[in-house]
């Protein structure tokens, strides 16, 4: 049976939610396996509009194993928040549908606390957090002195964890200005919630082999997008984590051969939220028109993104250090009334013509991107779920996509419904 990663192949809000939850009608299991609150999911089922941060796409839809990873930063006191609003919703969770990895590491409030700070310091450039403490966990995680799910349930253990990331933590926060954590309260707000979190507790690397072993078929769901990646990406305008497709294996202690199919999310167009890079970036009326068009505000912060005409270059590279086998193309819609649409298929750095974007911080801040132009459609795509009700033009500028890419169309997506798909291919078909 096929695997499944969906992974973001611009910045993130690509529309990753909506297509994790049309695939999991067809998956058993649903898998985050990077990032934490930090990223949205919005997710629209019979008009009815579900946000998610914490929680994996697939616990709206009832009957499936949604998993939490040891990739992924788990801040409990909002999981257990956003557990109780998607309740409230009528959603049933349970620890039968929903999984927590035993050694997750925890976001605990001085996380949040040292993001805010170091983002409020003026004198150095801003990287644009959410401020929610993902950054000061990862990094907390590989100087190991993170607490960890499974740390809860034992008192000795927990105290000695907490006091070696102090040792750490109140240096750094009287440097900030900040005063010490009060280790008592943090305490007992770890014990009060502790049993909100361990009934979710489990070895998901082995759940997750055994339900492979048996047969099912197993959704990787990423967050953010891979040019946010922290290797790959725009930097130091990045995640804190890896969001490329091989982190679905080290973020869930599957093997990488259980990758079957890894499945790109892309944008119509390209959007970003935050500081960085953006080649492509529109100050236009055609930039405000896909803003507005697309409802282009973050999930999570509800900052406005950035808008620009598709980069092709940008895809295709992440394609490849993704390894893509499909891409989904969303919010094709979003173009619809446009006379002419710019792709970016090259970029000139200082004379020369490159298909990449260079690494280095001042190159890619220089890059021009070179656009090629194509016409327009008048006609409505939004709802199209066949080739036969896209407009003819909307079909040739998916074409010149692909070829641009250098990866097919699985995918097309023509509005937040999840109904409002063209397949082309099924990634999990054997």
């Amino acid at each position: 049976m096929a695997n499944v990663v969906v992974v973001g192949t611009q910045w993130g809000d690509e529309g990753k939610g909506k297509i994790v939850d049309w695939l999991s009608e067809r998956a058993d299991v649903i898998a985050r396996f990077q990032g934490g609150h930090n990223a949205g999911h919005t997710l629209v089922i019979g008009g009815e509009v579900f946000k998610l941060h914490a929680l994996p796409s697939g616990v709206v839809r009832g009957a499936k194993l949604s998993v939490i990873g040891n990739g992924v930063v788990l801040d409990p006191w909002y999981l257990i928040k956003e557990i109780d609003g998607i309740r409230r919703q009528g959603v049933n969770i349970t620890p039968e549908n929903l999984m927590i990895a035993e050694n997750a590491p925890l976001i605990l409030p001085y996380h949040g606390e040292l993001d805010r700070a170091r983002e409020g310091q003026v004198s150095v450039a801003k990287i644009g957090t959410t401020g929610r403490g993902i950054g000061p966990c990862y990094e907390d995680k590989v100087g190991r002195r993170v607490i960890r799910v499974a740390d809860l349930a034992d008192e000795a253990t927990l105290e000695l964890r907490i006091d070696r990331a102090l040792l750490h933590h109140d240096p750094l926060r009287k440097g900030l200005g900040l005063e010490p954590v009060d280790r008592v309260a943090l305490l007992d707000d770890l014990r009060a919630i502790a049993a909100k979190i361990l009934p979710y507790a489990a070895p998901v690397w082995k759940v997750l082999n055994e339900k492979r072993r048996a047969g099912k078929r197993i959704l990787f769901e990423g967050a953010q997008g891979a040019l946010l990646d922290i290797d790959f990406g725009t930097y130091p305008f990045v995640t804190s984590s890896n969001v490329i497709a091989g982190q679905a294996a080290t973020g869930t202690g599957i093997g990488p051969g259980a990758i079957d199919y890894v499945l790109g999310i892309t944008k119509a167009y390209t959007t970003r939220v935050g500081e960085g890079p953006f080649p492509t970036e529109l100050d236009d009326a055609d930039g405000q028109s896909l803003g507005e068009r697309g409802h282009e505000f973050g999930t999570t912060t509800g900052r406005k993104r950035r808008c620009g005409w598709f980069d092709a270059c940008l895809v295709r590279q992440t394609c490849a250090t993704s390894g893509v086998n499909g891409i989904s193309l969303t919010k094709l819609d979003v173009l619809d009334g446009f006379k002419e649409l710019k792709i970016c298929v090259a970029y000139d750095l200082d004379g020369q013509r490159l298909d990449y974007l260079p690494t280095a911080a001042d190159q890619q801040a220089r890059v021009v991107p070179i656009y090629e132009t194509i016409e327009g459609w008048s006609d409505s795509s939004a709802g199209a779920r066949s080739w036969a009700e896209l407009p003819a033009q909307a079909i040739k500028y998916v074409r010149r996509i692909e070829e641009l890419i250098d990866c097919p169309v699985a995918l097309v997506s023509t509005s937040p419904e999840r109904e409002d798909t063209i397949l082309v291919t099924d990634p999990f078909a054997d």
